[in-house]
């Protein structure tokens, strides 16, 4: 019969003889681990890191905002799988100008990489550090999420019959493409390590560093403002499928960087410590730097509706957004709102059926594999 125990400990259960009436009571070591594992857990106690509490006891909350963010996230489940791309096939092989093409496939070469680093720092850099579970299970969503971006990207390449191996290997041999990867990877991989000490004020102040680039930076501005070439092809009714798609990875993205903005002032707030303004003016300078010249590459010369003039504009105005969300200063006073429309495109609303807008239901069934 199955049961609910774990086979080991049932099996041990068996064998153990049954305790005597005269037998001692834990004495010692055992008699305080007993007693400290029956001190309940106070979320007064609980820190976001170098915590002391248990970390496998969801409740009470401390920060019930991160359980928040965990239900709405669930809200946005979707897979690329779901959206129709018969349209985009006859665009980007009839419609799309040689310049458009040049466009939409250097933004995917950009993309496919950046969530696959996006994956893996969460997991392996952020998420291991956190010491209260409600900021570990929105972060677990997030590994989850960045996988499904990934997917996406990946499903809109093979749609589209492009070369994989070519469209992949960009951030390698495209040096505008590499420069932003290279500058993820080297602001990175220094917290990447597992041993690192955050009781160590300076490695939590490389940590809360790190933890900007890549909430507010990263995902925050070269997300939320790299989908916008894809966005400019749609507002022409092009592209419409990989449009949609972007649309729900950007509502991620924008969930994404609010938690990790919110997660780098509570550890301000709670370590009382403030990131250098000399490292943070050389991060935003050298972000932009890479930005243009990567804009300046996907867009040499303006296509319709967009030009690499505004991707650079619309990178200052998103990071002194940014900037005002962690309580800093704007790193570009001054910077405008090139592309206003480009707010509309987070607050999607998921109002579809998409058992309607799937392309045929027997295309889904004919994928199967029935052995």
């Amino acid at each position: 019969m199955l049961t609910w125990d774990d086979p080991l400990i049932a099996s041990n259960r068996e064998h153990r003889p049954a305790p005597t009436a005269d037998a001692a009571p834990p004495r010692g070591a055992d008699r305080g681990r007993a007693e400290a594992a029956l001190k309940p857990v106070d979320p007064r106690d609980k820190r976001v890191v170098n915590g002391q509490t248990d970390i496998n006891q969801l409740a009470p909350f401390k920060y019930p905002w991160a359980w928040n963010y965990f239900l709405n996230a669930n809200k946005n489940h979707w897979t690329p799988l779901d959206i129709n791309m018969t349209q985009d096939v006859h665009d980007y092989h009839h419609r799309l100008t040689l310049e458009e093409r040049h466009v939409y496939e250097n933004v995917l070469a950009y993309l496919t990489t950046s969530d696959i680093l996006a994956m893996r720092n969460i997991g392996l850099a952020v998420m291991e550090k956190m010491s209260a579970p409600e900021l570990q299970i929105y972060q677990a969503r997030q590994v989850y999420e960045e996988s499904v971006h990934t997917w996406t990207y990946q499903h809109c390449i093979e749609t589209l019959g492009l070369d994989q191996g070519e469209i992949y290997n960009r951030y390698r041999v495209v040096p505008e493409i590499h420069a932003k990867i290279q500058m993820s990877n080297e602001r990175l991989s220094s917290v990447l390590r597992p041993d690192i000490d955050l009781r160590d004020r300076d490695e939590l102040h490389n940590f809360v560093l790190a933890y900007i680039f890549f909430a507010a930076l990263f995902e925050g501005v070269w997300f939320y403002n790299g989908f916008s070439p894809i966005f400019a092809l749609q507002r022409r009714g092009l592209m419409k499928g990989t449009a949609e798609q972007l649309q729900y990875i950007m509502r991620d993205e924008v969930m994404h960087a609010g938690f990790g903005i919110r997660v780098v002032r509570q550890i301000m707030l709670e370590e009382n410590i403030q990131p250098d303004a000399r490292a943070l003016r050389l991060m935003w300078n050298e972000a932009e730097a890479v930005e243009a010249a990567y804009a300046h590459f996907i867009l040499p010369d303006p296509i319709l509706g967009y030009s690499a003039e505004q991707h650079i504009e619309q990178y200052r105005f998103v990071a002194n957004r940014r900037a005002r969300q962690l309580g800093l200063d704007e790193p570009f006073p001054g910077a405008e709102n090139a592309l206003p429309w480009l707010d509309e495109q987070a607050n999607l609303r998921k109002e579809k059926n998409f058992f309607e807008t799937r392309v045929t239901e027997y295309q889904t069934g004919g994928a199967l594999n029935w052995d």
